[in-house]
């Protein structure tokens, strides 16, 4: 979409250890990341941090930024640019304007989202949306969809929706918000504790009766027996967040008809997370009166996987006569969607979604 955009938008990636500034024009970063230490508990060291990164890449830049756009934790009002009460960055508790501060400070209008959002629009505008979209074309299947969820999976769980191209950013900044979702597992808690990398760390230590202070990369080479541990406890904890995701995804895709994406650190253990996602969609509900109903309504496929890719591009189209008429209309018969682990990455995702999302607003396009 903004593929050959001249105009230069500023951006960051503001991570809990570090900052990494940087600047995109036509959806290729422009210069070298400058890499900042970020002080998460001072607000004013932290704020200096800020400027000084993006005043670094402003001298670095041969061409005028037009704007400001990057991620950040919430909860916030994104609208305004206020953070507050954030559990990783308690300089901003209470309630800090970061936006505006950012735009008196450098005199450039500056857009915040949080990184679940970012990453399903960047995904929508130049990753997997356009990516399923040209294999169906190239099938010569005329299905085309517009709807993207975009999950990632790492220290929590992200989520952003895009329906239509046009990112949900809900009217209290808190669409497409599943973290919070009730937890399939335990009735008393969010989904996030089954869907982050807490929730592989404490399974595994569950099953395993493991007691080391193990890291998710460690638990998976656990599982490949790559090192010492309980590999089926290992496998069992990336099964059992898949089958967390899924039950969240149900709901998700009742309201939201599209296409899935997922990304962030722990999507590298797909092939054991996988499995027990798409057996769970899989699974049948019931109606007292006897009925039996599907997990979702459409049928799904795993879009990494070669037998189920060329299910899905298959062109499942039916002809029926119009009633009291010779004219024939051909429907698509079979409901169907497509899961796809992030071939950009949720970096890369997220950059391209703060750019465009920056540009999106300047044109005066509304994000619903």
């Amino acid at each position: 979409m903004y593929k050959h955009d001249e105009r230069v938008v500023m951006t960051l990636d503001a991570g809990g250890t570090n900052f990494v500034f940087s600047a995109i024009k036509g959806c290729v970063p422009v210069v070298e990341p400058v890499c900042l230490l970020a002080i998460p508990d001072d607000l004013e060291k932290c704020l200096s941090v800020l400027l000084a990164g993006f005043s670094k890449v402003k001298e670095m830049l041969t061409e005028e930024p037009v704007a400001i756009s990057f991620a950040f934790p919430g909860p916030a009002d994104y609208e305004n640019g206020v953070l507050g009460n954030l559990h990783n960055f308690p300089a901003f508790n209470g309630g800090v304007a970061l936006g505006p501060y950012l735009e008196e400070k450098l005199g450039i209008p500056t857009f915040i989202n949080n990184d679940g959002n970012l990453f399903a629009y960047g995904e929508a505008l130049a990753g997997a949306l356009p990516e399923i979209n040209g294999m169906l074309e190239q099938a010569g299947n005329v299905k085309h969809y517009k709807n993207l969820i975009g999950i990632t999976l790492g220290t929590g769980f992200g989520c952003g929706i895009v329906i239509n191209k046009e990112l949900l950013v809900g009217d209290n900044s808190c669409g497409g918000d599943l973290f919070g979702f009730r937890n399939c597992f335990f009735d008393d808690m969010i989904i996030e504790e089954s869907v982050s990398i807490r929730a592989v760390q404490r399974v595994y230590k569950e099953l395993s009766k493991d007691n080391r202070d193990l890291t998710p990369k460690a638990i998976f080479d656990i599982a490949e027996r790559k090192i010492e541990g309980d590999s089926e406890a290992a496998a069992e904890s990336f099964a059992s967040l898949g089958i967390a995701v899924a039950n969240a995804l149900t709901y998700a895709l009742f309201l939201i008809d599209g296409v899935v994406v997922i990304g962030g650190g722990l999507s590298g253990a797909a092939k054991y997370i996988m499995p027990s996602l798409m057996a769970t969609f899989k699974k049948r509900l019931h109606s007292f009166s006897g009925l039996s109903f599907p997990m979702v309504q459409m049928e799904t496929y795993y879009l990494d996987e070669k037998a189920d890719l060329e299910s899905f591009l298959k062109r499942e189209y039916e002809t029926v006569i119009v009633p009291d008429s010779k004219r024939e209309v051909t429907y698509f018969s079979k409901k169907k969607t497509g899961i796809i682990l992030s071939h950009i990455g949720a970096s890369q995702a997220i950059s391209l979604g703060a750019y465009a999302f920056a540009l999106h607003k300047l044109d005066g396009a509304s994000c619903f």
